[in-house]
């Protein structure tokens, strides 16, 4: 079974999802038959590298609220991670530019650590407040996760998988993805959205129940000589 999470760097719902997401995987059966597959979908393609703005005053620009306001909606959100375990520092955060974030996942993908690579990406964005549109940032992240930073910052420097994320994103609006998480099951079913893992089980339950072989009876044994029950129809 193949699932595909379109997601961003730069979504909280993204990294609660996720971990939702792992909570239904412990209680699947077939968990270790599972492939994820991280898909890209930036919130803001035209957000700036670099910005003095606080996340607080990012949401209250957006939703056009109050910097009070869009604290107290941070703090929510705060609240939500730790009921599955992750400690977002909002305060911390800095907001950026994650196409750079995004193309290193890929490079990560190349080398089979796509999914190490978001983990450390997200918990360096919400917890660690580190501006992952940075490039040394990012060549220090991946050289955590195993990569030689001097091949990444290579990477980097050049324009390889810009066009991956593009379509990406591209192919997930065509797919109906209007915000992020957005898990798709064997491009069958789909969840939007941090759901809580029972909603998640079902899905997978569902799409495994399906991929097994089922026998249909064309004729019925009435119409034909058969024995059942140690009794036979002459």
């Amino acid at each position: 079974m193949k699932v595909e999470i379109w997601s961003d760097v730069a979504c909280p719902f993204c990294y609660i999802g996720e971990r939702k997401f792992e909570e239904a995987l412990k209680d699947f059966s077939d968990r270790d038959q599972v492939e994820i597959e991280f898909k890209s979908f930036q919130l803001d393609p035209n957000a700036k590298k670099n910005t003095d703005l606080s996340m607080d005053q990012v949401l209250a620009k957006k939703y056009r609220v109050s910097e009070e306001q869009a604290k107290n909606m941070n703090a929510q959100v705060a609240d939500t991670a730790k009921m599955v375990g992750l400690s977002f520092q909002m305060d911390k955060i800095k907001p950026t530019n994650t196409l750079d974030a995004h193309r290193l996942s890929h490079y990560a993908k190349e080398k089979g650590k796509m999914k190490e690579m978001m983990e450390r990406l997200l918990k360096a964005y919400f917890t660690e407040g580190l501006n992952v549109g940075d490039h040394e940032t990012l060549v220090s992240l991946a050289e955590e996760v195993g990569f030689q930073g001097e091949d990444v910052l290579s990477f980097l420097r050049g324009n390889q998988y810009a066009d991956v994320v593009i379509a990406e994103q591209q192919e997930g609006s065509g797919l109906g993805v209007q915000g992020v998480p957005f898990f798709v099951f064997d491009r069958k079913y789909a969840v939007s959205g941090a759901q809580d893992p029972k909603a998640f089980l079902e899905v997978l339950e569902k799409v495994k129940s399906e991929q097994e072989p089922k026998l249909t009876v064309l004729s019925d044994k009435e119409e034909g000589n058969a024995c059942s029950d140690g009794h036979c129809n002459i």
